[in-house]
């Protein structure tokens, strides 16, 4: 892909020069066809975001502009999952001048979030690299949160912006009430189109719409319907998809939408092979080590973008440290 100079490239340490092609995955023996188990550690993709990688990311930063990537605390009032309800905020005082304050009912994938290792296991691999079901409790064990905490989540940024590529080239974005799907060749044409290029580490951010038309164009009755009657659209299921992922070395893919890929699946018969359930989420994760972003905040970052038309930059984002945690708010910032 071609187009406008972004920040510096960089090269690949030995050891990530010897990963396989996910071709190459699926003719696996050592561990289950289509998966990186062993070769990445318990980081996952995660590991891809090294030193060097942060450095070559920095030079990315121009203006040193500052945008949120995160949806304040109960701003998807229902929570688009059944399983979730909203948090309860107090504030106390034990004396005029002092302030305190706690939460209930804290869901920590409620808003803009990041799922982790832990969020998804495979029906008939398990968790990634094996881990044991058993293990996966709170405060301990393997896949925690808390190992991206330690390491951080900082790493070149790329936003992808589906939505205002769509209404360039046909007039109207997604069709976000109907769940519209798109596959994974759209996101390299987006790409050429902004004149960014993909590398490996980066950390790719995809803006579908979703969030916006969740705000902006939803009734109220709409919204309460989610949680049991579920439509977003979305990357299309598909073993092409986890290739495209793999094989470009994406750290973490990110969207604002409630999946990343499309609800419900449109995936064709032959991806129960690799995910009986036709999902994206257990092969991406439990397989791949791949962590997905959810709900982010990106139209405020993807108008900015538009108007210089720089579309990679700095991002930071900071899981909460808890050990044993399944997911976190996302913390983050894209910093241009």
């Amino acid at each position: 892909m071609g187009g406008a100079a972004g920040c510096r490239g960089g090269g690949e340490t030995v050891t990530e020069s010897q990963l396989p092609t996910y071709i190459e995955l699926g003719r696996r023996s050592d561990a289950p066809a289509g998966s990186s188990w062993g070769l990445l550690g318990d980081l996952g993709t995660i590991g891809l975001l090294t030193a060097d990688r942060v450095r070559q990311a920095a030079s990315c930063v121009v203006t040193g502009q500052v945008y949120n990537l995160d949806y304040p605390v109960n701003a998807f009032d229902p929570p688009p999952s059944a399983t979730r309800r909203p948090t309860r905020h107090h504030v106390f005082q034990k004396r005029p001048t002092h302030r305190d304050d706690y939460l209930d009912s804290f869901y920590l994938q409620g808003t803009s979030q990041i799922d982790g290792l832990r969020h998804q296991g495979h029906p008939d691999h398990g968790f990634y690299n094996g881990a044991p079901a058993e293990e996966l409790v709170a405060g301990k064990g393997p896949l925690g949160i808390d190992s991206w905490a330690e390491h951080g989540i900082v790493g070149r940024g790329v936003l992808l912006d589906v939505d205002r590529h769509l209404r360039a080239r046909r007039g109207v974005g997604l069709d976000h009430a109907t769940g519209e799907s798109f596959a994974h060749e759209l996101l390299d044409t987006v790409a050429d189109a902004q004149g960014v290029e993909l590398r490996r580490g980066d950390i790719v951010m995809l803006r579908t719409g979703w969030a916006r038309y969740y705000f902006d164009e939803m009734t109220e009755a709409q919204r309460q319907s989610l949680p049991t009657a579920l439509r977003c659209s979305g990357l299309a299921q598909s073993g092409a998809a986890l290739a495209w992922l793999w094989d470009r070395g994406i750290a973490l893919l990110a969207a604002d939408n409630v999946a990343v890929e499309v609800v419900p699946s449109i995936a064709a018969q032959e991806f129960t092979k690799v995910s009986p359930d036709r999902r994206l989420h257990p092969p991406v994760i439990a397989l791949l080590g791949m962590p997905l972003g959810e709900l982010w905040r990106l139209d405020h970052l993807a108008e900015a973008c538009a108007r210089d038309g720089r579309y990679d930059m700095l991002v930071v984002a900071s899981p909460l440290n808890l050990p044993g945690g399944v997911g976190s708010p996302a913390n983050a910032v894209a910093i241009r």
